[in-house]
């Protein structure tokens, strides 16, 4: 039987290699290119290059938005346990973010704040989150990381108040890569308390004039939340 494409386990430098670059992202940060990767481990350049792709086909890695550089992706936070869902969304929840995502034309994430940490309840697989164990980690570097920190009364800085009185979102804009941003609009339950935030990510420019994004994603958040809270 011929041997799955990917790294076999009789290679275990391979194998070695392909975690190193792994822990390397994990290091460096969402957003660190090849040739940074290459240069931290030593590795060739296209030892580098064919173990990247190699990872971002199998989603242990992700392309950022802009495509410079790389991120953790859904199957590293799967094995760390931070993106499992909590519940299946049910059929109309999933229609109206199908919808959503039509119309945005971007990244559309539906979290759910439990236990004072964000859980990834559907995370738009045409714009993966890029890092999820930093988001769990380093909630205030990200716009659904704020909005947990404001539904706990921990509002993080000046910006943030801003942004909620002005927008009614959070938003993190080219903080963490220059041309990209992410923005998160609350998700209340019966009591108008704040359980969860559906975030959209894409282009910078988007976030830093959010009144389409807000405009689109309004509905859905407010539709969205008797069916998943």
């Amino acid at each position: 039987m011929p041997e799955p494409p990917g790294l076999a386990a009789r290679q275990p430098g391979a194998v070695r290699s392909a975690l190193a670059v792994l822990e390397a992202v994990a290091h460096l940060g969402a957003g660190v290119s090849a040739q940074r990767i290459s240069t931290e481990l030593g590795l060739a350049r296209a030892t580098t290059y064919r173990l990247l792709n190699l990872l971002v086909e199998d989603e242990y890695l992700v392309r950022t938005p802009d495509l410079s550089g790389f991120a953790l992706g859904a199957r590293v936070a799967q094995l760390a346990g931070v993106i499992a869902a909590p519940v299946r969304l049910p059929g109309a929840a999933r229609a109206l973010l199908a919808e959503a995502r039509r119309a945005v034309r971007g990244g559309v994430h539906v979290v759910l704040f439990v236990d004072g940490r964000v859980v990834v309840l559907d995370a738009d697989p045409d714009f993966p989150l890029t890092d999820v164990d930093r988001l769990v980690r380093e909630p205030a570097r990200y716009a659904l990381g704020r909005m947990l920190l404001v539904a706990e009364g921990r509002i993080p800085d000046a910006a943030v108040a801003a942004d909620l009185r002005r927008f009614g979102v959070t938003r993190q804009c080219g903080e963490l890569v220059p041309t990209t941003g992410c923005l998160a609009l609350p998700l209340r339950d019966d009591r108008g308390v704040t359980v969860g935030a559906v975030g959209f990510s894409g282009a910078r420019h988007r976030v830093d004039d959010p009144a389409e994004v807000i405009d689109t994603l309004g509905p859905t958040a407010r539709a969205l939340a008797p069916l998943v809270v």
